[in-house]
């Protein structure tokens, strides 16, 4: 990495953290996403998951020095808000990594599951199946000592990865994540904030709601390819950015995967994209479960976070005025 990149990174992290005190919920409030999913590794791609694995990061600040916890929200596959396919016979695997290469490894950051995806130090695992103690429950992995984090600047401080994984059955998992400093409530960690390359989630079931998600555009990034699986033409999805007003993106039908480009102007550098998901007003799709990653110019993947870094976009339009002669 260059110096100037390096320092780039920095202040980026510097801006981050100071504006993120809230962001540890996945998925956040500003995203209005009702649960992240993962189906059991036996499932069809076709209700909504690519490869049965879901891998979120989380970004603690190297001044943080108390114990953190990572809470998940109804971890067992089974009950109310789970979906289920014939028989409840699916188990689900949680498993948080440390230390070197946790987040840093490159497989961990790619869209498909090849090569050392679990990098880094195992710190935690367990695995649940259908359970009734745990329907609408939290479920509690930690303390953990913020130092047990991969340290990476570039990502605003000691990075951990929870990796959720369908290790077997067919039934489609619900679930929520919190990041808290105490193990049985939900307490932000002051200046933390999580991000994910690639997001698989369910959308509401009420054709009035908005989901959004928000990649941030540094001034490196000239265009972006964005790529959905299983949108189930449910509506459209578009950007809204300071320069665009809706830009409409490529949707993906039943079991299938579709993308498209778009060019990222100057004035689009150094603020966050609001990506909005759109809902037909007719003929309701129900339970619609959808993945989505970004790429840069160089094929890149990019993070989206928690919370849109630099607040809401805004599209800023002018209009121009000839003076008179």
């Amino acid at each position: 990495m260059s110096t100037k990149k390096f320092l780039f990174y920095i202040l980026f992290s510097f801006f981050i953290l100071s504006t993120s005190s809230f962001a540890q919920p996945v998925p956040a409030l500003d995203e209005n996403i009702p649960h992240l999913v993962t189906f059991g590794g036996d499932g069809e791609t076709g209700w909504g998951d690519d490869d049965f694995v879901q891998i979120i990061f989380f970004s603690i600040p190297e001044t943080f020095d108390a114990p953190v916890f990572i809470r998940v929200y109804d971890p067992d596959t089974g009950g109310e808000i789970d979906e289920q396919k014939g028989e409840w016979d699916t188990m689900m695997r949680y498993s948080v990594y440390g230390g070197d290469g946790a987040a840093s490894e490159e497989d961990a950051r790619r869209s498909n599951l090849e090569g050392n995806y679990l990098s880094g130090n195992l710190l935690a695992t367990r695995s649940f199946t259908e359970n009734p103690r745990y329907d609408n429950n939290w479920y509690t992995f930690g303390p953990f000592n913020p130092t047990e984090g991969e340290l990476l600047p570039e990502y605003g401080g000691y990075i951990f990865k929870l990796v959720i994984e369908g290790a077997k059955g067919d039934d489609g998992n619900l679930y929520k994540l919190f990041l808290t400093t105490e193990g049985k409530e939900n307490r932000p960690v002051e200046g933390a904030f999580a991000f994910y390359f690639k997001y698989k989630f369910r959308l509401h079931n009420d054709v009035n709601e908005v989901s959004h998600i928000y990649p941030y555009m540094t001034s490196e990034v000239i265009a972006i390819k964005q790529s959905n699986f299983d949108w189930d033409n449910d509506g459209f999805i578009r950007i809204i950015s300071p320069t665009k007003n809706g830009e409409i993106v490529r949707a993906s039908g039943d079991d299938n995967w579709t993308d498209s480009r778009h060019a990222i102007s100057e004035g689009d550098h150094n603020s966050s994209l609001d990506i909005q998901m759109i809902k037909k007003k007719s003929n309701l799709v129900k339970d619609n479960n959808v993945v989505i990653f970004l790429e840069n110019q160089y094929g890149e993947l990019m993070p989206f976070y928690s919370i849109p870094i630099g607040g809401i976009p805004e599209y800023k339009y002018s209009i121009g005025i000839k003076p008179k002669k």
